[in-house]
């Protein structure tokens, strides 16, 4: 399998485009093609297990390069946490992907991608990763790397916009003598992924720090995001109708790998694109004009990306054509107080609870969901990550996971730089 860069660039290993992370003509890396599922294969879904699933999701990607032993037991060791189809109301589940080690769906990626790249890398040089995250990206490739030979990792996130709970987690390994630091920049998501853009392109900085990108942006982290929408449907078994799909979108790297499996054979009728106010995208759908613009601080703060980078894959993947596009995806944005009349009224009608990035894609759901028609939204992070929001919507203290007390257990220890080069290059030490 060769890939290719969605600005026509040179066709490149996985291995190179996983360790490369960005392209040198500043593309995103694709596969050349996307290797469909058989029919046969589709109709024994349901007899799968996750990692099963994640193998034969992910093997025509690396086949060539990693042995199939060793990459099975890559994919066992990285997807050692369950991933629930959880029914909320009758034809309306969840797929909740906040059981791995930091609550969030990006667990997935970032273990898989972690354990690819330890398994890819023959240099013996150390590989810096460096990520920019609008909250849950940064403590999940914190935690995937932490410990691995020859790996830094540097996490940008902006200061004070994320939660308590995820600053904790993001910043606990601070204290640490080890190959993880997370810095609080001053300024946006949008100042933090322009930056790592910067450090990318400065050609002399990239190779002196011999970087690679832990964003969705590499395709060794988007690429894994395929597997659970196969997992979801295995465990859902036939229904009747069309099914539909909603995934809450910031970067669209989540959706983007929805939209793949759907071109590998996922059978999906089409995807919810389900955004906060932050909904450059979903104008996109509306008008064919996408226009992007300084994000908004809300309280689904993951989501408060004004400039998504995977909108290129998106492109890529339909020719460039809005209407191409629109067959597969709709739009569709919530505000503040949307979310929190959700987040209540769910919990008091169903028992079931939301946090806020939840709570939108099931909103999106909802709103395109005919009668009778079966539907799945992503639950991407566990509501007690936003207990600060979630907890006086419903009045009720929401028990604390072990991972999130163990990160709250410790003193903070935040490092603080500007939203310069100059900054990030000092971080990175080079």
């Amino acid at each position: 399998m060769r890939f290719v860069t969605t600005r026509g660039g040179q066709p490149v290993s996985f291995r190179e485009a996983a360790l490369i992370g960005l392209a040198p003509d500043g593309g995103l890396y694709v596969p050349e093609t996307i290797e469909p599922w058989s029919a046969d294969e589709l109709s024994r879904l349901s007899n799968r297990t996750l990692t099963e699933i994640g193998y034969r999701a992910l093997r025509p990607y690396t086949r060539g390069e990693l042995d199939a032993t060793l990459f099975e037991a890559l994919v066992v060791d990285a997807l050692n946490f369950p991933i629930p189809l959880v029914e909320v109301e009758p034809r309306v589940y969840a797929l909740e992907l906040f059981h791995g080690p930091t609550l969030a769906f990006k667990d997935v990626g970032a273990r898989l991608m972690a354990r690819l790249m330890a398994s890819l890398d023959k240099d013996e040089r150390d590989l810096t990763v460096l990520a920019a995250t609008s909250g849950d990206t940064g403590s999940a490739v914190a935690h995937a790397f932490h410990g691995v030979p020859h790996t830094r990792v540097v996490v940008l996130y902006p200061d004070g916009r994320v939660s308590p709970t995820q600053e904790a987690q993001l910043t606990m390994f601070n204290a640490e003598a080890g190959n993880v630091r997370a810095y609080a920049v001053a300024g946006s998501f949008d100042d933090c992924h322009r930056l790592t853009r910067e450090t990318f392109g400065d050609d002399a900085l990239s190779r002196a720090a011999r970087l690679t990108s832990a964003n969705s942006v590499n395709v060794g982290r988007l690429l894994p995001q395929m597997v659970y929408y196969f997992h979801a449907v295995a465990q859902l078994g036939p229904v009747g109708g069309d099914l539909l799909m909603c995934t809450p979108s910031g970067n669209f790297g989540n959706l983007t790998a929805g939209l793949m499996a759907k071109r590998a054979g996922l059978p999906v009728s089409r995807f919810v694109a389900a955004t906060n106010v932050n909904d450059v995208v979903p104008e996109y759908l509306e008008r064919g004009v996408f226009a992007p613009r300084p994000s908004v601080a809300t309280i689904a703060n993951a989501m408060d990306v004004g400039h998504p980078s995977n909108f290129d894959r998106m492109l890529w993947l339909y020719g460039n054509g809005v209407d191409a596009m629109r067959r597969d995806v709709i739009g569709c944005r919530f505000a503040d107080d949307d979310v929190r009349q959700t987040i209540r009224r769910v919990y008091e009608e169903r028992g079931y609870l939301l946090d806020p990035h939840s709570a939108i894609a099931y909103m999106g759901l909802k709103s395109v969901l005919q009668s009778n028609q079966p539907g799945v939204f992503l639950a991407t992070a566990h509501p007690a990550k936003f207990r600060e929001i979630v907890e006086p919507v419903i009045h009720k203290t929401i028990e604390t996971p072990g991972p999130l007390a163990e990160a709250l257990a410790g003193p903070l220890h935040i490092l603080r730089i500007d939203a310069s080069l100059d900054a990030v290059s000092r971080a990175i030490d080079v």
